[in-house]
C-alpha cells in the first residue's frame, strides 16, 4: 500500500510512519522541511507548505496514492489538493474546538473559559454541534464538515480523528516539561488549582498513531465516520503531576488553592493544571467499531516520555518552553503560597470562632 502522510515530523506523524513501515505500506511524508524526523530511508520526502493550496497543488502534480493520511496543515487546501490522487483520506482535528464549553481556543488563557461539560462526551453529542465565539474553534468544525461533505459526494472515502491533548517525544508543547522542569529545579512545592481534581483526555502519541492504522486496515468500517481518540485510561491532573514526580523519585508539596481566588491571566504554575472543568472524550465508537484498545498504558506512556526528555532536555527559555506558556517565576509562586496559607489559616480560626450546631455523624447501617 503507498501512503502519503501529510505531517510526518511531529510527535504522532513520526509514530504513524513507523507503524505503517512494519505494516509493510510504502510511504512518502509531506512536510515543510524545517525539522527532519529520524525515519528510515526508505521513506520518501516532499518539502512544501501545507498551508498553501497553490503550493500543494505543485508538489503533488503527477503523484497518486492508496491513501492518504492528514495531520498537518491547512485541511481543506490539502484535501482539495489530493483530488483526484488518492480516493482514501485520513483526517484528522482537534477535539477542544469542536466541543463547545471546551475553552476559547485563541483567548489569551482559554482555560478561564471553559464550562462545565458531561463526562465521556461522544462525537454527536449536541454541544459538537452548538455554535460557539471562538474564531479558532468555527475554523476548526468547518474543516472538519468540509472533509465530510467530500465523503457525501462521493469524492473521497473519509475518516475524521478528533485529537485530544497529545504527548510524547518530540513534542512541540511538551506538557511533561513543565512539571519536569520543576522537578529539576527542585522547586518543591507546586500550586495544584482546585486540587488538580480536573480530569482531561490525553492521548499518548504510540496510541494515537495506532488508532490511525487501524483506520488504515478498515476502509470499509470507518468509511464516513468521525472518531474521537485518547488514551482509555484517564488520569486526574493530581493523578498526573504525582505520576510525573514519582516517575522521577520526587514529591512535591502541592497546595491547593480554590479557582474562584486566582485572578484573571493566573500563570504561577503550569498551564496544564488550570483547566477549570473536566474535558472528557467518549471512545466507545472506535473501540466498538475497529477493536481499539490502548497499546500502551498512560502509566507507561508517561514513563517513556519523561525517559525521554530526560534524554533529550528542553532547552531553558527555548521554543518548547515558550509553547507551554508557563513564566517559571518561582519567588512570585512562593509569595503567593505564603499568602494563601496566611490567609487560609486566618479564615479557618475565624470559623471554628462562629456559633453553630453541633452534628456527632452516625452510619446509617451501624447497628
Amino acid at each position: 500500500m503507498n501512503v502519503l502522510v501529510v505531517g510526518g515530523a511531529g510527535v504522532t506523524g513520526v509514530v504513524i510512519v513507523r507503524d505503517l513501515l512494519e505494516s509493510g505500506c510504502s510511504v512518502t511524508i509531506l512536510h515543510r522541511g524545517a525539522h527532519e524526523p529520524d525515519l528510515p530511508e526508505e521513506v520518501e520526502h516532499i518539502h512544501t507548505n501545507p498551508y498553501s493550496l497553490e503550493d500543494l497543488q505543485g508538489a503533488l502534480e503527477n503523484k497518486s496514492y492508496d491513501v492518504a493520511i492528514i495531520t498537518y496543515g491547512r485541511l481543506k487546501y490539502v484535501a482539495q489538493a489530493l483530488e483526484g490522487k488518492t480516493k482514501r483520506i485520513i483526517t484528522v482535528g482537534g477535539a477542544a474546538p469542536i466541543y463547545k464549553g471546551w475553552g476559547e481556543m485563541t483567548a489569551p488563557n482559554p482555560w478561564e473559559t471553559t464550562e462545565p461539560t458531561p463526562l465521556f462526551l461522544e462525537e454527536d453529542h449536541p454541544l459538537s454541534k452548538t455554535d460557539g465565539v471562538d474564531k479558532f474553534a468555527a475554523a476548526v468544525r468547518r474543516a472538519e464538515q468540509t472533509v465530510m461533505q467530500m465523503h457525501s459526494d462521493g469524492i473521497f472515502n473519509v475518516t475524521h480523528f478528533r485529537y485530544p491533548l497529545v504527548y510524547g517525544p518530540n513534542n512541540i508543547v511538551p506538557a511533561e516539561w513543565g512539571i519536569m522542569r520543576r522537578v529539576r529545579d527542585k522547586q518543591r512545592q507546586l500550586i495544584l488549582p482546585g486540587g488538580g481534581l480536573t480530569i482531561v483526555s490525553r492521548g499518548y502519541c504510540e496510541n494515537i498513531a495506532h488508532a490511525i492504522v487501524l483506520a488504515v486496515k478498515n476502509p470499509k468500517a470507518s468509511a464516513g465516520e468521525v472518531y474521537n481518540i485518547c488514551d482509555n485510561g484517564l488520569m486526574s491532573n493530581y493523578e498526573w503531576v504525582a505520576l510525573i514526580a514519582k516517575i522521577m523519585d520526587f514529591e512535591f508539596e502541592t497546595v491547593s488553592i480554590p479557582y474562584e481566588v486566582l485572578p484573571t491571566g493566573f500563570r504561577a504554575t503550569h498551564p496544564q493544571l488550570l483547566y477549570r472543568h473536566h474535558g472528557v472524550l467518549d471512545i466507545s465508537k472506535i473501540k466498538e467499531q475497529l477493536g481499539y484498545r490502548d497499546k500502551v498504558s498512560p502509566e507507561e506512556a508517561v514513563k517513556r516520555t519523561i525517559q525521554w526528555y530526560n534524554d533529550n532536555p528542553i532547552a531553558v527559555g527555548g521554543e518548547g518552553e515558550q509553547n507551554l506558556g508557563d513564566p517559571y517565576d518561582y519567588d512570585y509562586e512562593k509569595q503567593i503560597i505564603e499568602a494563601y496559607k496566611k490567609h487560609r489559616d486566618s479564615l479557618t480560626a475565624e470559623i471554628d470562632k462562629m456559633s453553630h450546631i453541633p452534628v456527632t455523624w452516625k452510619h446509617p447501617y451501624s447497628g
